[in-house]
Order: structure tokens, then sequence, then C-alpha cells
């Protein structure tokens, strides 16, 4: 993992996971991850990402799995 950001405005958590030009990106759910032309992921964004980190952060005090939505 290289970088992780947080865009306030866009409430979406992106985290760099190499830093290989983005060919194209595929979207499931709350979850886009952008991918290198070999297929490679590059970047994952986080969408509504503190409705995401809380619910993370509930099942690991709880010891409980997470649903997504």
């Amino acid at each position: 993992m290289r970088k992780i950001r947080y865009s306030k405005d866009a409430d979406a958590l992106l985290v760099e996971l190499s830093t290989e030009p983005v060919d194209y990106a595929e979207d499931s759910g709350p979850f886009i991850v952008h991918f290198s032309k070999g297929g490679e992921p590059v970047l994952l964004e986080v969408l509504e990402a503190k409705e995401f980190v809380l619910g993370a952060l509930h099942c690991l005090v709880k010891e409980t799995e997470a649903t997504l939505p």
C-alpha cells in the first residue's frame, strides 16, 4: 500500500496500491477498483467511506461480520 487519502467532499477513501497508470475501472457496490493495462489493481475507492469505516470498526469491537450494501 502506497498512500491512503480521504476526500471529505466525496466521502471517499482512496487507497493507492501502485503508481502504474490507470487503464480502466470496475465498480461493485460501494467499491471502485482501478486497474492497469495489465489488469493489476492500481487504486481502490471506497464510497460512503464514513459508513464503511464505522461499520468495520463496529464489527472489530463486537467481533462480528459486516454485510456490505
